[in-house]
Parts: C-alpha cells; sequence; structure tokens
C-alpha cells in the first residue's frame, strides 16, 4: 500500500507535461487523483497529452485517476471542480496548481512591447487562477485540518528567463505561497512553491529545437523528467512534518536529495543555486494573528 492511499490529490494542468508527470507518481503512491486540464479528446491541442490518456496511466502506476475538464480561464469550472470532489470524497489532500499558459510569444526573443497583450494570460492562469484554486481548496482543507496547496514556480522567481510576464507570473507565485502559508498558520494545512529546473515536457523540448542557441539543452543533464516534480510532491505529502516548510519557497532538487530520491531513470538532479539564484522566502509561519 502506498504512502498516499487514501488521500485525494488536484492537479492542474495534467494532459500532458509536469501535471501529468505529478499525477502518475502521486498515483504510484496509492493516491485517487483528479486530473484536470482542457484536453478531452485527441487533436484538440498541437501537442500530445489527453486527460483519458493521463487517467489511464494514473491507473496503471497504482492510483485512481479521475479526469475533470477545467479552464483555468473559467471561474465557474474550477468552482464545479472542487464542489464535485468535495461531494465525491469529501476530502482533498493535496492541490498541486502547476498549469500556466504558454502562448506563442513568451519564447519570442523580442521586447515586452512587440507582444501582444494577451500574452498576460500566463498571468491569468498561472496567478490568478492559481488563487482562486488555493481559494477553494482552502475551503476544503482548513476544516478537515490537514492538506498541502503546493505552487510550481522556478529559478525565473530571481533570474530572468524568456519574458517579463513570465518571470513576473513566478515571484508572484512564491510571494502569494508565502502568504497563504502565513495565513494558513496553525490550520494544519501546509502552502508552498517549489522550483523545478528545466523539464523535459513536450512544449519545453519543441521550444528548444526552435529557439535560438538552446538546442543544445535537449542534451543536458541537468534536466528532468515530468514525474520528477511529483516525486518531491508525494514526498512532502507523506511527511508528518511538512508544516514546517510552509509559507517557503524550495528547490525541487534539494529537496530530493534530503529526501533520497532521484528521476525516474535513476539520475540525482543537481541544483542550480549557485548559477540562477536562491528562493527569497524561507519556511517558518507558525502564527498569525498572534495566536
Amino acid at each position: 500500500m502506498g504512502a498516499l492511499a487514501g488521500k485525494v490529490a488536484l492537479v492542474t494542468g495534467a494532459s500532458r507535461g509536469i501535471g501529468k508527470g505529478t499525477a502518475c507518481a502521486l498515483a504510484e503512491q496509492g493516491a485517487t487523483v483528479y486530473v484536470t486540464g482542457r484536453t478531452v479528446a485527441p487533436g484538440g491541442h498541437t501537442l500530445p497529452g489527453t486527460l483519458a490518456e493521463t487517467v489511464a496511466e494514473v491507473n496503471a502506476r497504482g492510483g485512481m485517476g479521475i479526469a475533470a475538464q477545467m479552464d483555468l480561464a473559467d471561474d465557474a469550472q474550477i468552482a464545479a471542480v472542487f464542489k464535485r470532489i468535495k461531494a465525491e470524497q469529501g476530502r482533498l489532500d493535496v492541490l498541486v496548481n502547476n498549469a500556466m499558459a504558454i502562448p506563442d510569444a513568451m519564447t519570442q526573443r523580442v521586447g515586452f512591447w512587440e507582444k501582444p497583450l494577451d500574452e498576460w494570460e500566463i498571468w491569468d492562469t498561472g496567478m490568478r487562477a492559481a488563487f482562486i484554486c488555493a481559494w477553494h481548496a482552502a475551503q476544503i482543507m482548513v476544516p478537515q485540518g490537514s492538506g498541502l496547496i503546493a505552487a510550481l514556480s522556478g529559478y525565473v522567481g530571481v533570474t530572468y528567463t524568456y519574458d517579463v510576464i513570465f518571470g513576473t507570473t513566478k515571484t508572484a507565485t512564491d510571494r502569494m505561497m508565502r502568504d497563504i502559508g502565513y495565513e494558513l498558520a496553525g490550520t494544519g494545512v501546509t502552502a508552498l512553491s517549489l522550483w523545478q529546473g528545466f523539464t523535459y515536457t513536450e512544449r519545453a523540448v519543441e521550444n528548444l529545437k526552435s529557439a535560438p542557441g538552446m538546442a543544445q539543452q535537449l542534451n543536458s543533464a541537468v534536466g528532468s523528467s515530468p514525474e520528477f516534480p511529483g516525486r518531491v510532491i508525494a514526498a512532502l505529502a507523506s511527511d508528518p512534518n511538512v508544516g514546517a516548510r510552509s509559507g517557503g519557497t524550495f528547490i525541487n532538487a534539494e529537496l530530493a536529495a534530503e529526501y533520497g530520491l532521484t528521476d525516474k531513470d535513476g539520475r540525482t538532479i543537481p541544483s542550480l543555486r549557485e548559477s540562477r539564484g536562491a528562493p527569497l522566502w524561507g519556511p517558518g509561519v507558525t502564527t498569525w494573528r498572534g495566536e
């Protein structure tokens, strides 16, 4: 029986990429995973991957997958998924805010003033929708006195990567999780931000092929599989002392070393702290309003 047997998780953006990898890693530990995203049928996206395909792999890995179509631009759809989880499971133990729009303009090497304003969807999905998901999750988790809300961020939080809105969104994610952790102090619910380095997702591989001077990273030793962050999140969700990390920002590679984890191929993923920067927010939020 896995360490997360009987636990319920929701992973956003799980049709492919890190979301799919995280869902599978949680499933391997026995969790019931609500797999959310917009791609229901093959051909619904330029990249491969659907909710049904992720659910099938989640089930094959030992967990229970449940597909839930959810467009992060639609507040009503978000609310409906959390309402469904509460009705069907009566609890929610893990929320992974992973999804974020990645418009083509994000990786174009031109100034922000030369990009379309609708690139702001990066913020709307990566920050606004993540806050809404955390808001709904807390309404389930706080009454039950437990839960983990994890947000995927990265070194881009302090180091320029791709463009202005991308960096702004990830820096804000770290601060949001800091303050969510602050207000959750004493509830038994943990909130934290996780820095993931380069990941070989379907989209990232395509970006590297087309971005000038980036193709050499396709064989980089520092890159990880999309499942690596999920292995870290599964370990956090299984850790009885995870509450001590609430409000902090952590580098996945460093947490993996602490928990004795490797990537799915057995590789140890290195921390890029020295070359790309360190998190701004540490853990240690224990009280709120003088409690």
